[in-house]
């Protein structure tokens, strides 16, 4: 239940990274930053339905620190993208906002299959 509720959030923040990028692009005429935060923000969902099909522990877990190191470049390119005007402040808080969430769930996950065993 809890790694399909993850895997449900991570999804909605793909959509929502996807269109992104869609204003992004047509809008801001931005390409660079906005192409690499919508292959960030897409990957730790895809990340999290490949740990989800993993054959082992070490697989689940190895896909679950790459959805994690996803999700922290995500922030890293939000914050970037902000700082530099091409998302106002409201936009910024809320996706980061949300980037964060998706951060703690993996992590807390992370630590009982990776730092825990």
């Amino acid at each position: 239940m809890h790694k399909n509720n993850l895997y449900d959030k991570a999804y909605a923040f793909a959509i929502r990274i996807v269109k992104g990028y869609q204003f992004l692009s047509k809008e801001k005429r931005e390409f660079i930053l906005s192409k690499q935060l919508l292959r960030s923000g897409t990957s730790i969902g895809a990340n999290i339905a490949e740990a989800n099909g993993g054959i082992s522990k070490a697989d689940f877990s190895s896909k679950i620190s790459i959805a994690y190191k996803e999700s922290l470049e995500t922030k890293y390119w939000l914050n970037l993208l902000h700082d530099t005007d091409f998302i106002n402040s409201k936009t910024f808080t809320s996706m980061n906002d949300d980037a964060d969430e998706l951060s703690r769930i993996i992590f807390s996950i992370l630590k009982t299959t990776r730092i825990g065993s």
